[in-house]
Parts: C-alpha cells; structure tokens; sequence
C-alpha cells in the first residue's frame, strides 16, 4: 500500500543544482524524498508518515522547489499566486521552516521568493502579499480561511499546485481542523489540480489523514485517487474513502527516556512537580540546551519563576507560552535557534516540528497524558534521524509516576493514540458558508458537493446543509425578525450574496475556531498613576479576564516571569508595576490541561494490577501499591474498585475508572442525582485523571451492602440518558458550550470594527439568546451543535458509556473502616478545593499529615 510499481521504481534524477547541494553536505536524497518527489510529479496526493529527523519538511517541499527551478525564467511574475501553500499549526513553526528553508534556497541560487503570514504579520505585509504573492507563502489555518474568503480568491489561487500540510495528525482532529478541510475543499474548487502533501511522524489512523487529504463525494476519483473498498463480505454503510497515496518511513533510534528518581518525596497529589525543581535544575547545567515541557500555561509561569529563583549559576533560562506577546516569543525563538539559551519552559507552543539543533535533552514536567503527545515533544531533541533523542519524564504525583511508566512503555513500543478525525462542526461549517458569501455570490447546490468533499463532511445531508444556510440568512426561525442576523439573502437567479459589505467586515475580523476565555492585555507601566493617564509601558502579553476580576489593587501575580502588582483595568488592559513579591498569584487559565488517553489509561491499570512490573517503580511508589494491596484491593485492569468507608461526620466513595478528569466530573454529577433519589444525601464530590470521590451525609457502605441501591444499579450505563438529559438542560455547561458554537458560527461576533466586546458583553449576548432559543426553538442548528460539544468535549459521553459497559458486572466493593492509601491523592484534593485563606498552606499541611498517618500508618 505504501508504493506503487510505476511511480516507486521509477529513477528520480535531480537536477543539477539540487544533486551538488546535497552532495556538498556528504549528503544523498533519501529514498522517500525522491519517492514523493516522482508521485508528485504525476499529479498525486501523498501522505508521509516519517520519524523525527527523516528529512520530512525537505522531502514535502522538493516537489515544489524543483517545479519553480524549472519555470521558464521569462514567465510573468507580477500578480500570480503562490505556487505552494504551506500550512502550520502553530506561527512558529511556520516562522522555523521559513528560516530553515531559505537557507538552501539562497544557497542553490533558486529563483523562490518565501514569505510567512500568520496572525502576527503586520497588516501592510498581509496586503502587499495580496498584491505581490510569494512563490511559497507559510501560514496557519486562520490565514487560508482568510485568503479564501476574499474577493479575488479565484484569480490569487487560480495557480496554486500545493497545498503542504505539516504535523497533520495535529491539524484534523479539533475544529480547526474542520475549518481547513473546508477551505481545502474550496481550494481544490478553484484550483482543479491541486495536490496535497501531509506530513506527520505520529499517527494513529493513517487511512483517515490519507482521506483527509483528498476530495470525497464531491466529484469521481481522479486517477491518483486509491479508493478504499470495504471488506469482502461486509456492507458498506458510507461511500468507499479515496485516499491519497501513502509512503511511510521506518527506523529512527529509539529514544533514551527515563523517569525521574527523586531523593524528596514524590507527592502524593497535586501537579507543580516543585520538589523536582533541584533535579530539574542540575540536568540542565548538564546539558548543551533542554526544553522543559508543561501542560498548562500557570505551571510554566511557575516553573520558570522556580528555576529563577535557584539559578545560582545564571544560567540562561526562557519562557515561552501562548500568552505571551508575539514580539516576546520571538526573541525567545531567535535566541534558541542562535544557541544562546540553556533552557526554555514552554507549553505546546513548541510542541510540533521545529528543529533546534542544540536541544539535546526535553524534560515532561507532569504527565504526558499522551503516548503520541509525548513521543511528538520528544522528538524535538537531537532533530536527528539516527541519534537517540534524549528525555526526562517528572511526574508531579504518585499516580503520574504510573502514568510516565505507561508512556514510556507505549513509546518503545511505538504505540500511537492520536484521537480519530471527528464529524465536522455545524457552527465551522455556518463560519465557512458566511466565507464563501464574501468571496462570491454561491449556488446551494454546487456548494452542498464542495463541502462534502471534505473528509469531515463527507456525510453532511442536503437537508442538514440547508438548514445551517438558512441560519446564517436568518439566525433561525426564534431569531428571523432580527435583521442582524440576516447575512446572505438568495436572488432571482438562485445564488446566495451577502446582505451587507459590512458582514464581510465583520467576518474577517472574527474568522477562526479558538476561542479562548475572555482576555485583557497586561500592560507594566513605571507608577499606576503613568499606566492610567495614556499608553506607557510595554505590554507583555494576555491573561484572562477571570483572574484579573478576582485581584485587589496592590495585590501580586506572576506573568512573563515577572512579579506584577495589579493596579486596576483601564478598558481592555490589566495595569501593572513591577515588585517584588515572594507570594505572587499564579493566573489560571481555562482549558490548558490535557485528558488522559484511552491508551495511557489501560496501561495505568494494567500496571496497578501487575505486581511483577512493579520493581520498575520508585520504590516510595511500589511501597504505596504494597500497602494498598493489603489494606484494601488492587483492581485488575477491566475492573472497578469502589472503595467506602466513614471520616469525620460523612461518608465517602472513592472509585477508580482512570478515564480522565472530563468522564470523571460527568461521572460525579451523574452519581450525585442517583445518590440524592436514593435519599443519601450527597454533598459533594472531586475529580481527578484517574479517581473520583463522592461524600455525603447517608452510609454509603452500609447501603451498597444492603444493596440499596447496589453499585451495579448506581453505575448501570441507563444514567447516560434521562439523567444525562436532565443535568445538562440544567447545567450551566451548555450555556458555555453555546458561547462558544455562537462565536465560532457568528451569531454572535467578539470584535467590530473599532471596538471589542468584553468577555461579560459576550456572554451576557450568548445566554440571552440561549434562553430564547431553549424555550422557542430548542432544535436549532446551533442548539444541536452545543449538545454535541458538550457531550464530545466537556463530558465525554462516549467515554463514560464505554467505561461503564466495560466494568458490568466487575465491579468490586470494599468497606472499610477508613481511607486506603489509593484514595490518599483524590482526597487530598478535596482539601485544596474546600480550605483557602491565608494559613492554607499550613493547614492543607496538617490535613495531609493526619491522612497519611491514617492510610499509610500501623494504628
């Protein structure tokens, strides 16, 4: 499947300049250089599944430089498109490959002009670049779902020959996703030929992407299109897949990965990993450069604050996150690609794809949570295809020791857990409908047959489709009398147009699928009274708005690595001073940690109950799970350990799925009902990635025994349906899932031209018209498209349901006198969430120490 006689075997010669470039490194092309150089000579749509340091950005881009090295030198230049898209996940990365491509460009003297547009370009760039298209334009989703939505969309893309995709196993999977595949479409539309090239090391499901690259039901396969045909046998229930060819590329060293051994005990809960911060400290003054990954954006403002206060050696240490101001991230940038840094603290804004050579070691500061996430930031050490990239993993607590043992085995293993390519969105698809209005009047039906040649759409009704049009023409039946929401209007010839330029205006200002919480500028100025009076003082980045409302004027928080103190908000921006400050607030931001996969999860519990591979374990580690195993029970890995007993005046459930945190809260909430009908008076319950604990006031573990209710009623999978329904009609998760769909589908926009709504603006907008739309219109299209994100996104539905059929009829309950040592994590998380005021720290202290000495102890 990953060759084909007529184009594998045949001999690519290079041309001249290119052979004595490679041979001036000692180099030679690599087989699946030339291997996707030959398919893409013939017209075909290639998929490249290749390790780290294979050559996969060279290998994607060779077809293209060898096309423009071989345009006639007379060929006009002045306003012809790009020849080749190249589009990235993050600005980044596309600004990296830009520096790393010029290079051999410059030096094989090719007439190629490259250039970067991302959210950070300056908008005079973006418009000469209309006028005067780079050969290679580098951009971001973002961007291409601009440049199709613009007037001249047909004549700037009319010459487009390739579409390059980079890491896209981290493109497909997320609504940004769905916004490029339908831009991809609109791109094949204008540009018939059109082949795409994706690049990947991680993957998963690689006949997905492969589909994902090419047109579907929209029109006949082309001849470079393989079609997937279904099993003999077996009835297909969806049209057979076209799939673009596919070359993957084995080997690469295995990587040295190894946990972290520390001689300070590994707590038994939270995730600052602050007793590593010495071990963290002395690897990287043993190192060239190290890359210290997190998963949340507070955590690295914390570790970098950390690291600052114990280097002793001043050593050169960066941050780097998504909050911080472009112009911040890069320098940081620049300095690691000169070398001139020893560490850099970031979040998944250098996860993917760029090449700093001097990297020779990534420390994973918590949890991976991922195989494939982990193996992605591994791979940015030693870019280098036949040396061992080299990593620490520094789990935070006792159970993301067993969690970084899982990981490390999966990526020996070479295990992949990528999540599958999910049905598009219909509030993306309402966005991309408005985009096509702007460039030019369309035709329901001819647009109906572009959309569901995206892979996400591919099973889009005509119905489903001309329901969504009709909302972005009236906002839905509850909303029609609004002329606000009548963006595009059908003529008498049967096409539909724009309303108003002004929507276009509108459109462009809000384009995109990540919306982030509500968000203010930082900005430091030399005295309150200076940062009040005009616009001194340097802005340093974002935070959000939700944090910023819960400060004082004179109280401290930590951001870009420094210590600030708030002064107050002056319209959109937070002011600041600088200070100093041992106890500075650390600002939290929504949605940054990462769920637990599917995968990492089975290998927790298969570790749990596997004592043999326990002496791979810490040994304060494998103490805890001896201790545990005779006080209380170790579950086998497809069973549910529920675990009662009595503490202070309540009663408490401790159970441990490990399906991550998002099933584990649905599981809470879910249980709670059951528990109130069942008149034990629950008061509460905590989640975590991989335990959850519910209180009340009602003998839990009398009333299990009784079987009143049994567990195998309380956890029957039946919860997933009226008492799910229930919930979340009264949950105030939909109203922020439907903020969300109401952004991205421009019911509603956030910027206008001039001014910006605030966070509170924006929300008190969404639920006004939730309310509406619940009690009038409870089917609408985007009524629709929040129940369906919420039950993918923020509940994991799918997951509950495939947990709770996995444990019927294996779920085991021990009562106990008192807490086990497995519970000892999620119970001390309860106590970070009641306790707070200034003697916090002692008293979590205290409350620590006492349910330590009850599990762990003799008495």
């Amino acid at each position: 499947m990953t060759a084909r006689a007529d184009i594998s075997d045949h001999t690519t010669v290079l041309h001249a300049p290119f052979a004595e470039w490679f041979a001036s490194r000692g180099w030679a092309p690599r087989p699946h250089q030339l291997d996707l150089l030959a398919r893409a000579r013939a017209g075909r749509s290639v998929l490249l599944i290749a390790p780290t340091g294979a050559g996969k950005t060279l290998a994607g881009f060779l077809p293209t430089l060898v096309s423009l090295h071989e345009r006639p030198r007379d060929a006009p230049v002045g306003g012809r498109g790009p020849h080749t898209l190249y589009i990235s996940p993050l600005k980044a990365l596309a600004v990296d490959i830009a520096r790393n491509l010029e290079q051999p460009v410059a030096e094989m003297g090719l007439p190629v002009r490259i250039e970067t547009r991302t959210g950070d370009t300056p908008v005079h760039k973006r418009q000469r670049q209309k006028l005067k298209p780079p050969d290679i334009l580098l951009t971001t989703p973002e961007q291409t779902a601009l440049l199709v939505s613009a007037t001249d969309a047909d004549r700037f893309f009319a010459d487009v020959d390739t579409v390059i995709l980079d890491e896209l196993h981290s493109l497909v999977v997320s609504k940004r996703g769905d916004l490029l595949a339908l831009c991809l479409a609109r791109l094949r539309t204008l540009a018939p030929k059109l082949k795409a090239i994706g690049l990947s090391a991680t993957v998963a499901d690689p006949d997905a992407l492969r589909a994902w690259l090419v047109g579907q039901r929209g029109a006949p396969p082309t001849p470079s299109d393989e079609v997937a045909k279904p099993s003999a046998g077996r009835k297909a229930k969806t049209p057979p897949r076209r799939l673009a060819d596919l070359i993957t590329v084995a080997g690469g060293a295995k990587p040295e990965i190894t946990i972290l051994d520390s001689a300070e005990r590994v707590p038994w809960a939270g995730h600052s990993a602050r007793y590593a911060l010495a071990d963290i400290y002395a690897a990287i003054g043993a190192h060239k450069m190290a890359l210290l990954f997190v998963n949340t954006r507070s955590q690295a403002e914390m570790i970098f604050q950390e690291l600052w206060r114990i280097n002793t050696d001043g050593l050169p240490i960066a941050l780097h996150h998504g909050s911080l101001d472009p112009t911040q991230r890069r320098k940081v940038e620049s300095a690691m690609s000169e070398g001139r840094l020893r560490a850099v603290v970031a979040t998944s804004t250098l996860d993917l794809g760029i090449d700093w050579g001097d990297v020779d070691l990534v420390v994973h500061i918590g949890a991976p949570k991922g195989a494939s996430r982990l193996a992605q930031r591994i791979g940015r050490a030693n870019h280098r295809l036949d040396e061992p990239s080299k990593a620490l993993l520094v789990p935070a607590n006792r159970f993301e020791v067993l969690e970084c043992r899982a990981a490390l085995d999966a990526n020996y293993l070479g295990a992949q857990d990528t999540p599958p390519i999910r049905a598009g969105g219909l509030d993306v698809l309402a966005q991309h409908i408005l985009g096509m209005a702007c460039a030019a009047p369309f035709e329901a039906g001819a647009a109906h047959a572009e959309v569901t040649s995206a892979y996400p759409y591919r099973n889009l009704t005509r119905e489903t489709f001309d329901r969504v049009v009709d909302f972005v023409a009236t906002g839905g039946y509850a909303l029609k009398t609004y002329e606000r929401y009548a963006k595009i209007r059908k003529g008498p010839d049967g096409l539909w147009r724009l309303t108003h330029p002004r929507f276009a205006q509108q459109y462009r200002l809000n384009v995109g699928t990540i919306i982030e919480a509500p968000m203010l500028n930082v900005r430091v100025s030399r005295s309150a009274r200076a940062g009040f009076a005009g616009r001194g003082g340097r802005t340093l980045g974002k935070v959000e708005e939700y944090f910023i409302e819960q400060l004082s004027p004179g109280e401290t928080f930590l951001f870009a690595g420094q210590v600030l103190r708030f002064e107050g908000i002056r319209e959109n921006e937070a002011i600041a001073t600088r200070t100093a400050d041992d106890t500075p607030k650390i600002p939290m931001y929504a949605g940054g940690k990462f769920p637990l996969t599917t995968y990492l999860a089975t290998g927790v519990r298969g570790l749990l109950s596997d004592p043999r591979a326990w002496g791979q374990l810490p040994v304060q580690v494998s103490d805890w799970l001896r201790i545990q195993k005779k006080r209380s029970i170790l579950p086998r890995r497809n069973q549910l350990l529920v675990e009662t007993f009595p503490r202070g005046n309540r009663s408490y459930l401790v159970c441990y799925p490990f399906e991550g945190r998002l099933a584990h809260q649905t599981l809470g909430m879910l249980l709670t009902r059951r528990l109130e009908r069942a008149r034990l008076k629950p008061t509460g319950f905590v989640a975590t990635d991989y335990s959850l604990a519910v209180w009340g006031l009602g003998n839990l573990g009398r009333a299990f025994a009784d079987g009143a209710p049994s567990l195998a009623e309380l956890f029957d999978e039946d919860m997933l349906g009226d008492d799910l329904d229930a919930w979340m009609a009264d949950s105030y998760l939909l109203k922020r899932t439907f903020r969300s769909a109401a952004l991205i589908s421009g019911l509603i926009e956030k910027r206008h031209p001039g001014k910006e709504k605030t966070g509170r603006q924006v929300t008190v907008s969404s639920d006004l018209i939730y309310d509406v739309l619940r009690a009038h219109e409870p089917d609408h299209i985007l009524m629709q498209a929040t129940w369906a994100d919420a039950a993918t996104g923020h509940l994991d539905v799918a997951r509950l349901g495939d947990m709770l059929s996995r444990i019927k009829g294996r779920i085991v309950h021990k009562r106990l006198d008192r807490i086990s040592p497995l519970a000892l994590p999620v119970m001390l998380e309860i106590g970070r969430e009641v306790i707070a005021g200034e003697a916090q720290e002692d008293v979590l202290r205290e409350a620590a120490e006492d349910l330590v000495k009850e599990a762990m102890g003799d008495g």
